[in-house]
């Protein structure tokens, strides 16, 4: 089974997607780039890195596997193994193995894992249909040394004619030339913010053109959902709606438990060393989700996350949902 396809798929939805004895693959969203000096343009992308010590399974990777092969859960582990297996065989006898559409591992002097991970897939799906392109150059002539030129043309007329009349006709001619060079010259300068402004309109429709077809893809996905969840009434009081506390969409998830008393376990023990932690109701993987936290923004999140990490649980990752 090649489960760097489910890992692919994955890592379009999530931060983090750990492959059970082998390690993590890691996603960090960077914003749209220009580099003035090649004049090109860099969509909104996601980064992918791998962190060969987050190797425990939280059940992600093997439940997706098991729904898309429509097999059980134990089979997914079973077969994730097998691979994982192989992965480290490959290492040790060609010192790299490549995964499709995600990257090179390959191991170095000191048996460590090196990633490079493969450009030409975007896992940011707001920026689908996106690439990079090159602006070509707005090349502006050099009017000033037409000027010049004419202006050398007109003394050595002056120097050569004694004659008044033929001496005035060329200058006439010599200043219709020069003020036509400048009008060139005041067309161009006008002309580059029009060619800015078009291609700025032709990018804004190109954008708007990939949400909408996103929408469609999500509205399609919504149509064909089979088992929808039933719909469920809420009474909202209105004085809870003033005192409504901010959404906090980024959660640092300590684990994920088949046993309910496990979980309950790990709660207990995170609210004892002070944490705000939560526990989470069995979600459709079997599971009973705990978390260190629930945090308004991604800043706050990656920085608890930082200090969890160094002196609580080195595995500790970053959810984004909204609970």
């Amino acid at each position: 089974m090649k489960i760097e396809v489910y890992i692919s798929q994955l890592l379009y939805r999530y931060q983090c997607v750990t492959v059970p004895g082998f390690g993590a693959f890691l996603t960090e969203t960077h914003s749209a780039q220009l580099n003035e000096s090649t004049n090109s343009f860099f969509p909104p992308k996601k980064t992918i890195s791998f962190n060969s010590r987050i190797k425990n399974n939280d059940g992600l990777l093997a439940n997706h596997i098991a729904q898309a092969e429509k097999t059980s859960y134990g089979f997914a582990v079973s077969a994730i193994a097998f691979e994982v297996t192989n992965w480290k065989k490959s290492l040790e006898e060609d010192g790299v193995i490549s995964l499709k559409n995600i990257g090179e591992l390959r191991l170095n002097s000191e048996s460590n894992i090196i990633f490079t991970p493969n450009d030409q897939t975007n896992y940011l799906s707001t920026s689908f249909g996106l690439s990079p392109f090159v602006s070509p150059m707005v090349k502006k002539e050099l009017f000033e040394k037409k000027i010049e030129k004419i202006a050398a043309k007109e003394k050595e007329v002056v120097l050569l004619d004694d004659n008044e009349e033929p001496t005035k006709s060329s200058n006439s001619f010599l200043r219709y030339a020069a003020i036509l060079v400048l009008g060139l010259g005041i067309s161009g300068s006008i002309g580059y913010p029009l060619y800015q402004n078009q291609i700025e309109n032709q990018t804004l429709l190109v954008e708007q053109a990939v949400q909408k077809k996103v929408q469609n893809k999500i509205q399609e996905a919504t149509f064909l959902i089979k088992n929808p969840l039933p719909a469920v009434t809420l009474t909202v009081d209105s004085a809870t709606v003033e005192t409504a506390e901010p959404t906090m969409p980024y959660h640092i998830m300590a684990g994920a438990f088949r046993s309910e008393q496990n979980a309950k376990k790990a709660y207990n023990q995170l609210i004892k060393d002070g944490f705000k932690a939560r526990m989470l109701k069995e979600n459709k993987h079997g599971l009973f989700p705990v978390l260190y936290g629930s945090y308004a923004t991604m800043k706050e999140a990656e920085q608890a996350q930082k200090e969890i990490q160094k002196g609580e649980n080195p595995q500790a990752w970053i959810l984004v949902e909204n609970l």
